[in-house]
């Protein structure tokens, strides 16, 4: 048997793991059977878990002030100003969607670079937000007569889980 393989097989049969050419340094006082791979693993990937709540946490809390902003600025085009609800839709949501990209760039993800690409790419995860909230107001606001104020809130929870999924994996990646 290479050297390679002994190495392979006995990171098998203790459970570390051992890459051969092990990553472990020869001769180490670790106690025989004890499984040294395990006790690091947990800890590798709970960085990540944590990083991810926090992201997740900060993504919610920044999308929050984006639909606050995004409700009291449809609230007022479309009750205010008179604008017809689409219209206001967008305005609204372009409004909180471009609220949201420069509060996530700097706080949730960190990204400072390639803003414009990364702003088209928010963007156009916005854009899924706006066609989504279009057509729940074209069916439950013309369609079925509910309120389109009660239409456009009800719509933010459910754009908004969709929207950090994308943007966590394509406009922030």
């Amino acid at each position: 048997m290479a050297t390679e393989d002994v190495v392979r097989a006995a990171g098998a049969r203790t459970g570390t793991g051992a890459p051969a050419g092990g990553d472990t340094p020869q001769g180490t006082d670790t106690p025989q059977g004890t499984d040294t791979g395990t006790r690091t693993r947990p800890r590798a990937r709970a960085r990540p878990r944590t990083r991810d709540l926090r992201q997740l946490i900060t993504y919610a809390l920044v999308g929050g002030s984006g639909v606050l902003l995004d409700l009291g600025a449809f609230l007022l085009l479309y009750n205010v100003a008179g604008l017809h609800e689409q219209v206001a839709n967008v305005l609204s949501t372009s409004l909180g969607i471009t609220n949201n990209f420069v509060l996530n760039a700097l706080f949730t993800f960190g990204k400072r670079d390639r803003l414009l690409l990364r702003y088209l790419r928010f963007y156009a995860v916005g854009l899924t937000g706006i066609a989504l909230t279009f057509v729940l107001l074209a069916v439950f606001s013309r369609g079925l007569g509910v309120d389109p104020n009660l239409v456009k809130a009800g719509s933010l929870p459910l754009v908004l889980g969709f929207q950090f999924a994308l943007n966590r994996k394509w406009s922030f990646a």
